[in-house]
């Protein structure tokens, strides 16, 4: 009924409606449109109140221009009738005799106080909220795009459901916008009603007088009391259509209508309600106020602010049980077990004294400087890392100290005290600063943590003075340099090779699956990260993987020849083109010994010395490489590629921030100077 049909049926209304201005109607049929107005009026009134949602009754800006025509159109055919056969229908005239008792000045009064009331009050009201709520939405509408493009990017919403989200801001747009000009109908309804009656009154006066050759004070009687009858039976349904506009227009979303909306939030203050019994039955005390009606209406509010409280109580003890009942249903599943068993892959542990510092509404900057130190790890290294979780262990920790976990096991601790400063020294000098002394927790320095009135005192002597929220992200961000290698899990190199196939699809193609899997990546790309070497140009990386998988899928070997084909990266990012850089070689007679020892596994290559052999390269390695530090910026091992891997897992246990490079992986930039030569007897 209400669909092909439905949509006839308004077309067919519509026209009706324009003809209704052209043809004449008879009595009858001029009551029962009159009955329809009244009808449609209530019915949109309703709809209005049971509406959660202003976009759930869209349709309003179009059916209040169709009513307001409506309306006009049965006025234009009122006048007719009333002007040529002083007849207007029996609503017509019983609001006129009935309703204002046949008293015509009493009607126009009436009459008079209802266009008032239409359009100073609720017309005038609904016309500015409609025109502030179009002007917010539009002023809204790019942030709340951005908001949806933003969930989608991260993956939140799937882009089914970002399209059905962005249609929903673009249609509360066009409604709040379409509202604001259909609200001038509302307003040009109540002048028009108050223009025809007035004209009206003119016209039946001089039609009575001049061509029925009634008195003036009969014309007048006749014809104005079925003028005002006909303005009543307009304005009404009008002053109804105006209420509807003015509460589509204040409605906010909710999840209930008006009506539940109304008795829910006035019931859920007993106590307000008390309080105006009690008023009341004070007034109805005032010698000379009615007694009864103060009284009783007292009565009445006490009693609803008892139901009331009965009601809230009621409602928070149902809350408690159903709490409760999910609660239990929850740990009953199988998967409440999930979360205790989950591994957080980083997570930030903090003591009591810390809180400040991570609560943002305490002023805590920590959790903005994570995602500084999540950006820049990302830029440098090319790996994105994961979202780090903030949390408290009061019970576990001291006030002051912080734990850093990786998959649920520490690789890094400090204390720091957000109340001070740390302040480092920079040049030695003879005075020193009181303070608490402590240990820089990234590269473990003597620190002196002063109050923030030494700031000043301190930088004046030449001392780096930081915050202890900039502290623990240094310190962070070292951590996870270090460690980046075992954040790189299977999914995350998925997608970084997604990302290599939107760019340079046929290295991807050429190498996956046919030649190598995705876990072979992976641990190329590990071993790069393990020793420092960024993987953001993994279109050489996915290349260089893809021409050497046809020799050998070992790892070692296809971490080798990525490395040797990022030689430009590696020699800029340790600064080997700066130079003359200091640099430590290997003996010719180790790296042969080295070699011959090598053993293949199905972990990899491996070196096969005896153990007493092992400890007399690495205490060599050790001498050496501290020779090599005091003279250059960082310390630079080079051998031949053959044996760079076997090296560096040897060299890496005494001397971890070393940089063990192959020949083959320098640039022709490169400006080295080798100081020492590493060798065992």
């Amino acid at each position: 009924m209400f669909g092909k049909a439905g949509s006839s049926l308004v077309s067919i209304f519509v026209v009706l409606i324009v003809a209704m201005m052209v043809v004449p109607l008879p009595a009858v049929a001029l009551d029962i449109l009159i009955a329809v107005n009244f009808s449609l009026a209530i019915v949109i009134l309703l709809l209005t109140m049971y509406t959660k949602e202003p976009l759930d009754f869209s349709v309003f800006p179009s059916l209040l221009l169709i009513m307001t025509l409506f309306r006009l159109a049965i006025n234009v055919s009122s006048t007719r009738l009333i002007l040529l056969k002083y007849e207007a229908g029996r609503i017509i005239q019983a609001f006129g005799q009935f309703v204002v008792g046949g008293n015509e000045v009493v009607g126009l009064v009436v009459f008079v106080i209802l266009v008032i009331i239409q359009f100073v009050v609720i017309t005038r009201g609904a016309e500015r909220v409609a025109e502030v709520a179009a002007r917010f939405t539009l002023d809204a509408m790019p942030g709340k795009q951005m908001s949806i493009d933003a969930d989608l990017n991260a993956g939140l919403v799937t882009e089914e459901e970002a399209r059905e989200r962005r249609r929903a801001v673009e249609q509360e747009a066009d409604f709040y916008g379409a509202m604001d000009g259909a609200s001038k109908f509302v307003k040009g309804d109540a002048i028009a009603g108050l223009i025809i009656t007035a004209v009206n009154l003119l016209g039946g006066f001089g039609v009575g007088m001049l061509q029925h050759g009634l008195p003036a004070a009969e014309a007048w009687h006749k014809y104005a009391l079925l003028t005002v009858g006909d303005g009543l039976v307009s304005q009404l349904p009008a002053l109804i259509i105006s209420t509807a506009t003015g509460i589509i227009v204040t409605r906010s979303a909710s999840r209930e209508n008006l009506s539940a909306d109304v008795f829910s939030q006035i019931a859920a203050s007993p106590r307000v309600l008390a309080m105006t019994g009690w008023a009341l039955v004070i007034l109805g005390l005032v010698p000379g106020l009615p007694k009864v009606s103060f009284m009783g209406l007292g009565a009445v509010w006490l009693f609803l602010s008892k139901s009331a409280g009965e009601a809230q109580v009621s409602r928070e003890g149902e809350a408690r049980e159903e709490a409760y009942r999910r609660e239990l249903e929850e740990q009953k599943r199988p998967e409440a077990a999930s979360s205790l068993i989950k591994v957080d892959p980083l997570e930030i542990e903090f003591g009591l004294a810390l809180l400040p510092i991570a609560d943002p509404s305490q002023g805590g900057d920590l959790m903005d400087r994570i995602v500084m130190v999540r950006r820049q790890l990302a830029s440098e290294l090319g790996v994105v890392i994961p979202v780090v979780r903030v949390r408290d262990n009061f019970a576990g920790l001291g006030p002051n100290e912080y734990r850093i976990n990786l998959r649920g096991v520490e690789i890094g601790s400090g204390e720091i005290y957000p109340d001070r400063f740390m302040a480092i020294e920079g040049t030695p000098s003879d005075a020193e600063l009181q303070g608490i002394p402590g240990k820089e927790p990234a590269f473990g320095l003597d620190v002196v943590w002063i109050t923030t009135g030494q700031r000043e005192e301190a930088e004046t002597r030449g001392y780096t003075v930081i915050e202890s929220s900039a502290v623990l992200a240094t310190h962070l961000t070292e951590v996870l340099r270090k460690n980046a290698h075992l954040l790189l899990t299977r999914q995350e190199t998925h997608r970084l090779i997604e990302l290599v196939k939107a760019e340079d699809a046929s290295c991807v193609e050429e190498a996956i699956p046919d030649l190598v899997t995705v876990g072979d990546v992976q641990k190329v790309l590990q071993n790069l990260l393990r020793e420092g070497v960024p993987i953001r140009d993994l279109v050489t990386i996915m290349e260089s993987v893809a021409d050497s998988a046809k020799i050998s899928k070992d790892s070692g070997y296809l971490t080798m020849r990525a490395r040797e084909s990022l030689s430009r990266l590696i020699t800029s990012t340790i600064g080997l083109d700066k130079g003359p850089f200091p640099v430590a070689t290997l003996d010719p007679a180790l790296e042969q010994e080295l070699l011959e020892a090598t053993r293949p596994s199905d972990r990899g290559s491996y070196v096969a010395l005896p153990a007493e052999r092992l400890t007399q390269i690495m205490q060599a390695i050790s001498r050496g490489m501290n020779e090599v530090a005091s003279k250059a910026p960082r310390p630079v091992l080079l051998t031949s590629a053959a044996c760079r891997g076997q090296m560096y897992e040897i060299a890496s246990r005494v001397v971890p921030e070393v940089h063990v490079v192959a020949y083959e992986e320098l640039d022709y930039r490169a400006n080295i100077e080798a100081v020492k030569v590493i060798s065992v007897d």
